[in-house]
Order: C-alpha cells, then structure tokens, then sequence
C-alpha cells in the first residue's frame, strides 16, 4: 500500500528518480534554466530548493551534503561560488516555472525551468514598474509642484527684473501728465484769493459813512 505517498513518483522507481532529479538539478545550476516537463520540473523545484538554502552557509560540511545529492563538483562549486551570493538576501523561491507548450509526440505539457536572479530582463522590467509607481502615487489631494533647481531659478530670476523696470516705467508716465493739467488750476485759485480780500476791504468802507451822520445828527 502507498498511504501518504502524495509526490509524483514520475512513473519510475525510486533510484531511478532519484538519479534523475540529480542530473536535472546539476544541469539547473550549471546552465540556470532547463526545458522539461511540468511535472518533472515540479518534482525538482522540491529537490534542488533546499540544496540553494543549504549553500547560503559556504562550509566544508554544506559542501559535502550538496555533493552527495548532486554527485558533480563543477555543479557544487558553481552553486557555491556563483548562485549563493546572488540569493543571499532571498527568504526562498529560488526557481520559476514558465509554461511553453505541448510536447507532439504524447501532448505533455512543457516548461521552462529558470533560477529567478539570472533572469537580467525581468528584473529590469520589475525595477522600472517599481519606480514608476514610486514616482506617481494616488492620493486625494492634487499633485504638489515640485521644487524647481537652481538652475531654473537662476534662468527665472532675470525676466522678473526686466518686468519690475518696465512696471517703473508705466508708472511713472501718467504722473507727468496731470503735473502739467495742474498748472492752470493753481494759477486760478491764486487769482480767487486775491479777489477775495480785496472784496472784505470794501465792505467796512461804506458802512463807516452812516455811523458820522448819526453823530452829527445827535449833535
């Protein structure tokens, strides 16, 4: 009885599986990504994913347990030396799994098998969509402008002189010309104060006149 035997057994016997898993994992590590099946790949992202974490510590003992699954020293020393410095700073999910096709022959489905940090392309994509949506975030409020640099203020300062000189300029040209409007008004009311005091003078002269009679009449 098989109870809770839950992995593909791949339709092989267990050395035969196991001498197969190997060379993949071997062939994985050395050329980064393999074509096979999705099932097998499936089987060796189970196989070769604890043997990755197993080299983050580059011992003497880590070395011997990675070769005694792998059983080739080009693939252990590739693993040590090349893949886990790369990997260090990942917690797992070392391998990716991309579906391709269907094999002619019995219509199994086919994959390729990649390590995720020596794919240059997608992880050039994935840091240009981070910066962009690190550049544009949504917010309720509106987009705030950003600060201009020294050298667009520099360029801006000089035409806001120029609009202060010629801001002086139009002033100033209205105030020249009710100067001149004013001239004759002055002239005007300096001639109205004169007439003025000359009237007052006139007036006690003739209201002395009555003010005899009345003395001599009184007489």
């Amino acid at each position: 009885m098989r109870h809770g035997k839950k992995f593909n057994h791949l339709g092989r016997k267990k050395g035969h599986r196991e001498a197969m898993l190997s060379n993949m994992a071997a062939s994985l590590l050395t050329h980064k990504r393999i074509f096979t099946t999705t099932a097998k790949a499936k089987a060796l992202r189970v196989y070769v994913e604890p043997l990755i974490t197993k080299s983050k510590d580059n011992t003497t003992h880590s070395r011997r347990v990675v070769f005694g699954y792998l059983q080739s020293k080009d693939a252990v020393n590739e693993l040590f030396t090349t893949i886990a410095p790369k990997v260090a700073d990942r917690p797992g999910g070392y391998t990716r799994i991309l579906k391709t096709h269907n094999r002619l022959g019995d219509n199994a489905d086919m994959c390729m098998m990649e390590l995720v940090d020596f794919n240059e392309a997608m992880l050039e994509a994935k840091s240009s969509k981070a910066k962009a949506k690190s550049g544009s975030k949504r917010t309720r409020r509106g987009k705030k402008a950003d600060k201009p640099s020294d050298d667009v203020v520099a360029t801006q300062s000089t035409p806001v002189v120029e609009d202060a000189v010629v801001v002086e300029e139009i002033t100033t040209a209205p105030e020249e010309t009710p100067a001149k409007e004013e001239t004759p008004k002055k002239e005007a009311k300096a001639e109205s104060a004169e007439k003025k005091p000359v009237a007052k003078k006139k007036a006690p002269a003739k209201k002395a006149a009555p003010k005899k009679e009345d003395k001599k009449d009184e007489k």
